[in-house]
């Protein structure tokens, strides 16, 4: 996709921030030229990491969820509040590529089962029916073929065909749904052991298992569940036969290392130099633990070796009580790309409700359609939602496009309540009933600050 048609897919699910949408665009975009280099020249270019700088609401988060679902490429969402540095008690920040990995991996298994979906029913639908209709004896051959006993007659063998196929089509139908079949599933209740490495506590529980494969061997019970959550257990197994775990782990890291993405939150809680008391002790130590990441090292993982070399990290705050120079010159000078997001006023808070394909509006029109209840919005009650939404984040705390949940939580608060029994299935909501619902708790300044 070329940057403009990246901008244009961003555009249906983000209002605003053009100067926010065109970097990530192009940050995207490089990773594809990137890859139609020569592996000399590849190996050199580095990925050029983003801070977004804007109050909370704005959609620095929504941006890179996109954008990492438009390229397919393991997501992961951190806020750098959580990390210490080495030494204190607290997540270590190599946990952030252990857990890039657990997504890719996840990922990657994902798209095997879809591939290998059709196969993987089909079986389970088999060995369903041998559950529910024991199969006829068989005996093998010389050439090791099976083959009927000889003691079973033919009539008896087509019978057993007929019913078969009887059942497959009552199983197919959902007639069978409610029956009870045994089923051997995975012995969850087995003794894990904790064993303390260098790593952090990410990689501390690992089941007995995994170290003694050949010890215990694979544990299961017998359980009597019905017919349709059978067959998810029985598909859930076929899958686990069919997909190949070395070759999911080999294009997993494959794939964060030449794609990954990283949103890094909250990257301002961490901004500020070492004044040798109270917790900014710890913060510059979370700097220089962070910088060898972006700079490109290697961390351990349980799948192996991951290099983070290649991997694009978006950073983001609000920046309200320090700013990015207060970031170490060494961080600051792996985020070349600085992005200020723009604050969002009644027009986008207006375009927010009505016009990204999972708009607000759109969400409470088929909630209630679930109710059999038509429920429409007049342009001037959307408007209207847009003014209040704007005048509180200007009276109180500015929390962005998230102050529309809270005014449209406050405004559907009867409906959504008496929704079951209202005999009218149709409701046109105006410009008049959002101010009757909710003018009251505008004007009363105390009152909006814990409601809306």
């Amino acid at each position: 996709m070329t940057p403009r048609e990246i901008v244009a897919h961003l555009d249906k699910h983000v209002i605003g921030q053009k100067k926010a949408k065109r970097a990530v665009a192009i940050a995207l975009r490089n990773r594809i030229r990137r890859q139609k280099l020569d592996p000399e020249m590849a190996e050199e270019v580095q990925p050029k990491n983003i801070i977004m700088i804007g109050s909370t609401g704005v959609g620095k988060t929504e941006l890179a969820r996109r954008l990492a679902r438009l390229a397919n490429s393991p997501f992961l969402k951190v806020e750098a509040s959580k990390f210490t540095e080495v030494g204190y008690v607290g997540r270590d920040v190599e946990s952030i590529v252990r857990d890039l990995v657990d997504v890719a991996v996840e990922m990657i298994r994902q798209e095997k089962a879809v591939q290998i979906a059709d196969k993987a029913e089909s079986n389970a639908e088999e060995r369903l029916l041998d559950l529910l209709l024991p199969p006829v004896r068989r005996v093998e051959d010389e050439s090791g073929q099976e083959q009927p006993d000889i003691e079973v007659s033919q009539e008896v063998e087509e019978r057993f065909e007929r019913t078969r196929e009887k059942l497959r089509k009552k199983l197919r139908a959902g007639e069978l749904a409610e029956r009870l079949v045994e089923v051997e599933v995975p012995d969850r209740s087995f003794p894990s052991l904790e064993i303390i490495t260098n790593q952090g506590i990410e990689e501390m529980d690992v089941n007995i298992r995994d170290i003694f494969p050949g010890m215990f061997g694979s544990r299961t019970r017998t359980r009597k569940v019905p017919v349709d959550e059978a067959l998810d257990y029985l598909v859930l197994e076929e899958e686990s036969k069919l997909i190949d775990l070395e070759q999911v782990t080999r294009e997993s890291l494959e794939r964060v290392e030449d794609t990954g993405i990283v949103f890094l939150d909250e990257i301002d809680k961490i901004a500020g130099r070492e004044t040798g008391q109270g917790p900014e002790v710890s913060r510059e130590g979370v700097q220089r633990d962070v910088l060898p990441i972006l700079e490109g090292t290697t961390v351990s993982t349980r799948y192996g070796m991951v290099r983070t070399d290649h991997i694009l990290f978006i950073a983001a705050g609000a920046f309200h009580v320090s700013k990015p120079a207060d970031l170490i010159p060494e961080l600051q000078g792996r985020f070349p790309i600085r992005v200020e997001m723009e604050s969002l006023n009644e027009d986008d808070f207006f375009r927010i409700l009505l016009e990204p394909h999972n708009a607000l509006v759109k969400q409470y029109v088929a909630m209630l359609e679930t109710e059999a209840i038509l429920l429409k919005f007049t342009r001037d009650a959307v408007r209207e939602i847009a003014h209040i939404a704007a005048v509180v984040n200007e009276n109180s705390e500015d929390i962005g496009a998230r102050r529309l949940h809270t005014v449209m939580e406050a405004l559907m608060d009867d409906i959504s309540f008496d929704a079951p029994d209202l005999p009218e299935k149709s409701i046109k909501i105006a410009a008049d009933y959002v101010r009757k619902q909710l003018d009251h708790i505008v004007q009363d300044e105390d009152l909006s600050r814990y409601i809306l």
